[in-house]
């Protein structure tokens, strides 16, 4: 098989320091974000069997990909294009407990949509994360599309897809790698292998063992990386940012990790995945994997993780009562921001409260203050 300037084989040993380069503030930072992902990730499986809520999609086993993946960018400066299972990532890119549990109750101040997507259907214009869809694998073309613009205006930002294995089966991937690399973009594939697209495994997706190796086709680095590992995931992803914003081209990471929970809280993976394999994974689970690395590392004491469990859990309780206690949506504003303004209604000349829904001005409302909030 042909190979790009590096091969496989040599990406996949690439090492990593004990610290990445993170400062101790910074690795109890990680950490902390790690930990809130996984409580909120908890909480809204319950909310959902309690019957608050209808629908969950959770990230149990993938805090330590997406967290430290995230935190080798800079927020508000580069283009992130997610997935459903993202929480740990919009999270590590400055979105709130609060605003997170906004979108989940489909609030009236959520600031992905107003109130107006599924859960976990993420997006952010200040923190620069655009809209997904529930069509797998659409995001990609989207975020070539962000590194295309952001390489035509001579600018230094870099776009980061998130998606399953299970989206690199989809056309969107293909077409994707290869316009990225015919144009050499700044943009990072993603790939978040926890082994089972739904119910599918992986292989009766593929026949290769890594969707890494699929870039070689394209003529793009390709980088397996231990997903449950945060500092290996930190230092790879670094390696490919740093890359893309010195014009190196497009970077496929394939992190691989597991989910520790069904698809979603509609799923029963015990129709297709054994307990004793379930239970064998999360002998690595990357929250108590990392917990215990900085503890062994005198990085934290069993003192300060306490402290920071109890932090966590009571910011989700906060980020529970006070987004449960918002109003839903107005009626009034069901088409605000889906059709477009006319001059007219923008330039404040009189109308109806009736108008039709096209001559309706924006309300502004669906970005949450995190201060006020």
């Amino acid at each position: 098989m042909a190979r790009t300037k590096e091969s496989t084989g040599q990406q996949r040993s690439r090492s990593h320091s004990a610290s990445a380069g993170l400062t101790h503030d910074r690795l109890r930072e990680l950490f902390y974000t790690m930990l809130v992902a996984r409580k909120l990730s908890d909480r809204m499986l319950a909310l959902n069997r309690q019957g608050r809520v209808p629908f969950a999609v959770t990230a149990q086993g993938h805090e330590a990909c997406q967290v430290a993946s995230a935190f080798a960018l800079r927020p508000e400066h580069d283009w992130v294009a997610t997935y459903y299972r993202d929480l740990g990532v919009v999270l590590a890119l400055g979105m709130t407990s609060r605003e997170v549990m906004l979108h989940f109750f489909s609030r009236d101040l959520d600031p992905c949509s107003g109130g107006r997507q599924m859960p976990n259907h993420w997006s952010y214009p200040r923190l620069r994360i655009i809209t997904g869809s529930s069509v797998v694998a659409t995001q990609i073309p989207h975020a070539v599309g962000l590194a295309l613009a952001s390489k035509l205006r001579g600018e230094d930002d870099v776009t980061v897809a998130y998606f399953g294995e299970g989206g690199s089966s989809e056309g969107d991937f293909h077409e994707g790698l290869n316009f990225a690399s015919i144009h050499q973009l700044p943009v990072i594939f993603f790939c978040e292998n926890n082994g089972y697209a739904i119910t599918e495994p992986q292989s009766r997706q593929m026949a290769i063992e890594n969707v890494a190796d699929r870039g070689s086709a394209y003529g793009i680095a390709g980088q397996v990386v231990d997903g449950n590992d945060p500092l290996a995931v930190y230092q790879t992803m670094t390696w490919a940012v740093s890359a893309c914003r010195h014009g190196h081209g497009p970077k496929l990471i394939e992190a691989k990790t597991y989910r520790l929970v069904p698809h979603t809280s509609s799923d029963d993976d015990r129709r297709y995945r054994s307990r004793a394999e379930v239970e064998e994974w999360a002998k690595k689970d990357p929250v108590i994997r990392f917990r215990d690395r900085l503890l062994q590392q005198e990085i934290v004491t069993e003192a300060r993780i306490d402290l920071l469990d109890s932090r966590a859990e009571a910011e989700v309780d906060d980020a529970v009562e006070f987004a449960e206690k918002r109003p839903l949506p107005s009626p009034e504003d069901a088409f605000t921001h889906v059709y477009a303004v006319s001059q007219a209604a923008s330039s404040g000349k009189a109308r109806s409260r009736h108008s039709a829904p096209a001559r309706r001005s924006g309300t502004g409302r669906f970005r949450a203050d995190k201060h006020a909030a």
